[in-house]
């Protein structure tokens, strides 16, 4: 019996978020109207690195920083930054947001150039200040959700798009050795009135720009002041005064289409390039391996099944000669199921999250909400994971139940905390804004034990309980000699041949993720994701059954661990290509940059074979009790 504890648990703990939540964002739904004199609240964010304008800019840094970090000494408000409430997956991502000293009313002070506060810089902190320009980190602000950006065209398409973010400093020409520090803000407020004395915010541009010479004397915000610019001293203490300009300016586009200019989609061209292609590709392979299994196995279980049995016909060979050995236990069983259950809660995760994105749920105003939906689907799919588990484990002759129920709990989280865990505190010591805080830590740990862990067990419960799939043939008494397989049907051969299509039809959709991910850009292309995630699951599944058949028919039966290991051979390339992008789009300095890439990397690989090898698993299961259902054994 299940404790009932342990759902009052999970209940209060659900209660406890629900109630500490803000309300649900729907893009369109919550707009807010502005009168002019109104205040309205500029909020800093955590500095990131991004890529820089030229052409074969690479990221230079995986760090982040607060904006409030001692070394960079920028303006603060009176009484101190206070930190912003956000979401859990914003946390994890990295956001630090807090309030500001810039004071800007609605429609007000137009042109009006005016200091912010003048700044005393160290020459220990001056170098700091410059190693980060050299390494093109940007400032994010945030004004009525909408990220701070510089317009920028894009060279392809020629397209106008905002870009998030505005360079710290300038280390481009004759400033490549001693950056120049932006300290003037032109701040360009676009703004749309849907009615007589309402306004609303529709974009938010900054042109930073360097003014140097007396920071003591009032600001010159024209553009003579630029001549000379501000270069931080590494020897001596510096003074800074930092400045901004407000401009107003009207905009005809709409509150309900304003992040349209910053959700850019880079080369749209090269995305319908390569999902048409993988469509093409997977289509023929579909045609091919249906008509090569259709042709060979019907051919085979009429052979096999034939009324008037000749001498010739009785002998078996192939994949019927094995109808005795192919639902041996396997070897390790036990970790295959927890493998097949935490991959099946993957998938689960993913297949929700894309279709909320797809609706429209995941507003990009709302920070954080696609790892926050990630966060809580991996939880509440606990359940999925137990009873994957178990059902696996029971119909691959498994006894011990209490064992892959705790297995199936805890042992993905683990490994995923443990890296976790190590980054952070590589995080930490860097000083990182991107380290993950104490009790956000504990809140993840408290999901995991609280919810995910006990409905776990349910599943493995309710899975135990619908008991092991019947199969359709007897196992024999005796193993079978297993003669020599040729080299590509070898396991590693398999997996490496078998990940190359699945691959192919995911790694453009893949670079523009993990640019996403790395290079700061905004990633909103989800209907496209969405279709590419269907063609690498439909062309892992049929690979798998390909490779199993062939398999099969070499007289090898051990097919349950080479039929996940040949669904998630993707995973490999997935990690080549990380490499490749490592060495051809990253410049990485810090050792903690380095580590903080390779452990990433080594999740996404980690999650894609699991997700991968239980599609391959699952589809091979089915493939292989369909095939031994249709024969008849004496």
């Amino acid at each position: 019996m299940i404790p009932k504890h342990g759902c009052y648990l999970a209940s209060a703990l659900v209660a406890s978020l629900l109630s500490c939540a803000d309300a649900f964002y729907l893009p369109g739904a919550a707009p807010h109207d502005y009168r002019a004199g109104e205040q309205v609240q500029l909020f800093v964010n955590a500095l990131t690195p991004m890529l820089a304008a030229h052409d074969n800019a690479k990221i230079k840094s995986m760090l982040n920083y607060d904006y409030y970090n001692p070394g960079f000494h920028f303006c603060e408000p009176e009484g101190g930054p206070k930190s912003q409430g956000e979401s859990l997956g914003s946390i994890l991502f990295g956001d630090r947001i807090f309030n500001s000293a810039y004071n800007i009313v609605m429609l007000q002070d137009n042109t009006t150039c005016r200091t912010l506060c003048t700044s005393e810089v160290p020459a220990e902190d001056a170098k700091f200040i410059n190693e980060r320009i050299r390494e093109d980190y940007a400032i994010n602000w945030l004004l009525d959700g909408l990220p701070a950006a510089e317009l920028k065209r894009d060279n392809r398409t020629g397209d106008i798009f905002f870009d998030m973010g505005f360079n710290l400093g300038d280390d481009e020409g004759e400033y490549a050795e001693m950056p120049a520090l932006n300290n003037h803000y032109d701040i360009v407020l676009e703004y749309h009135s849907p009615q007589p004395g309402l306004y609303r915010i529709v974009g938010v541009l900054v042109w930073p720009s360097s003014h140097g010479g007396d920071q003591t004397t009032a600001p010159d915000c024209s553009s003579s002041s630029q001549n000379v610019k501000l270069v931080l001293n590494e020897e001596t203490s510096n003074v800074v005064r930092y400045s901004y300009q407000v401009t107003w300016r009207e905009s005809a586009t709409p509150w309900a289409t304003r992040w349209d200019n910053y959700l850019h989609i880079f080369d749209p061209q090269i995305h319908w390039f390569s999902l048409v292609n993988s469509v093409v590709v997977v289509l023929c392979l579909v045609f091919m391996v249906s008509m090569i299994l259709l042709r060979a196995v019907s051919r085979d279980i009429s052979r096999y099944n034939a009324i008037d049995l000749s001498e010739d016909v009785q002998e078996d060979w192939g994949w019927k000669l094995v109808h005795g050995e192919v639902f041996r236990i396997p070897p390790n069983s036990l970790i295959l199921s927890v493998l097949i259950g935490n991959g099946a809660q993957l998938c689960a995760m993913v297949g929700v999250t894309l279709v909320f994105a797809l609706l429209g749920f995941l507003s990009p105003s709302n920070r954080g909400s696609l790892a926050t939906v990630m966060m809580i689907c991996w939880t509440f799919f606990g359940s999925i994971s137990g009873y994957f588990s178990s059902r696996s484990y029971a119909s691959m002759g498994g006894t011990e139940k209490r064992k892959q129920a705790f297995f199936a709990a805890v042992l993905l989280p683990t490994i995923v905390f443990a890296v976790i865990f190590l980054l952070n505190m590589l995080l930490l010591t860097a000083g990182s804004s991107g380290a993950v805080p104490f009790g956000t830590m504990a809140t993840i740990v408290l999901l995991w034990f609280g919810i995910s862990a006990p409905l776990s067990a349910v599943g493995s419960y309710y899975g135990s309980k619908h008991g092991a799939l019947q199969n359709p043939v007897r196992v024999n008494p005796i193993p079978r000699q297993i003669p020599p397989v040729p080299w590509y049907l070898r396991t590693w051969a398999s997996a490496l041949f078998a990940g190359i299509l699945p691959f192919g039809a995911a790694f453009v959709e893949l670079y523009f993720v993990m640019s996403s991910l790395f290079a700061s850009r905004a990633y909103y292309a989800f209907g496209f994701l969405a279709l590419t995630a269907g063609v690498v699951g439909l062309t892992t599944a049929t690979v798998s059954i390909l490779f199993t058949y062939f398999l099969l028919c070499a007289e090898e039966y051990r097919w349950h661990w080479r039929a996940f290991l040949t669904g998630g051979g993707s995973a490999f390339w997935v990690l080549a290509y990380g490499l490749f992008y490592w060495a051809n789009r990253l410049s990485l300095g810090s050792f903690q940059s380095k580590c903080l890439y390779l452990g990433y990397l080594m999740l996404l690989a980690l999650f894609d074979f699991l997700v991968t090898g239980t599609i391959g698993f699952l589809a091979t299961y089915w493939a292989v009790r369909r095939l031994y259902t249709s024969i008849r054994v004496d």
